[in-house]
């Protein structure tokens, strides 16, 4: 009789934690149940003060292998935290779009963003008492022309023991055309990763999670696809949490992660994980 085949050890990463009391809850509550590995913890969002960040430490420490992570941000409605940052819009982060466009055309100072995110790695360290276990972007930033060298710099300096997440697919989804927005990715991602390895940074082998947050999917039918062929110490980006007022205030990016927590919680997804042979470690 043949050996079963090991598993494959992937991080289960849930974004976002600080931006609403509801998310935060919502990633804690799957930590606490074992369906997450891994949560992203925005420095600059308005739920992260003491009691959050002490919340999720207690959690994780209850977790055998939970790792956390900063999650980079550099995108409105949120506001830096440090004082010269430009540009500005009514005082926020420009938005995604805006902030990609100057990236392309070199219309803002890498050093300027560098500053910027070493005070984000700063001030996580200062909330947690160490540096990150890894380092990504909200909305994908640190893949971004002009910051992708600011942010691995950064990490170089301030945590150059963490990872940090590409989002380019395993080698048989890399470069499908269906999926536009995991295409775009994968471009992006190819030279992040060897800018990375020039920095002698870590980064995940692949990466899943991309969707169309705006279509309303069934998330049970896209986790059976990004857990497909995935190696290990791929990571998979989700978004769970419960919808309150603060949320809403912030990201139309709303009921979809109640669907989200609702079936990581349920009992599809370990049979899943078991059926793909993938564990959360």
């Amino acid at each position: 009789m043949s050996a079963a085949a090991p598993l494959a050890r992937i991080w289960l990463c849930a974004d976002d934690y600080g931006i609403s009391p509801g998310v935060n809850r919502g990633i804690r509550d799957l930590i606490e149940r074992g369906r997450l590995n891994a949560a992203s913890v925005m420095v600059v969002g308005p739920a992260i003060g003491r009691e959050e960040v002490q919340a999720l430490e207690s959690t994780a420490r209850a977790s055998p292998r939970c790792a956390i992570g900063l999650h980079a941000t550099l995108t409105a409605p949120f506001r830096p935290l440090s004082m010269h940052f430009r540009p500005l819009d009514g005082g926020l982060f420009p938005p995604f779009a805006k902030l990609f466009r100057l990236g392309l055309l070199r219309r803002f100072d890498p050093e300027i963003v560098n500053a910027e995110l070493k005070l984000q790695l700063s001030t996580f360290s200062e909330m947690f008492g160490r540096a990150p276990d890894f380092v990504d972007g909200h909305q994908h930033v640190q893949l971004f022309p002009l910051v992708r060298d600011a942010f691995l710099d950064a990490v170089k300096e301030l945590a150059p023991t963490a990872w940090v997440r590409q989002a380019g697919r395993p080698g048989p989804f890399a470069g499908r055309l269906n999926a536009p927005k995991a295409l775009f990715l994968d471009a992006l991602s190819a030279q992040f990763r060897a800018r990375a390895a020039r920095a002698g940074i870590a980064v995940n082998p692949a990466f899943a999670g991309a969707y169309d947050f705006s279509r309303k999917p069934d998330f049970g039918r896209l986790m059976c696809e990004f857990l497909e062929g995935l190696p290990d110490q791929a990571v998979v980006m989700c978004h769970p949490g419960f919808v309150d007022d603060v949320l809403a205030s912030l990201d139309p990016f709303t009921d979809q992660r109640e669907r989200e927590h609702a079936y990581l919680a349920g009992e599809e997804f370990p049979a899943l994980l078991a059926e793909k042979q993938v564990t959360l470690g």
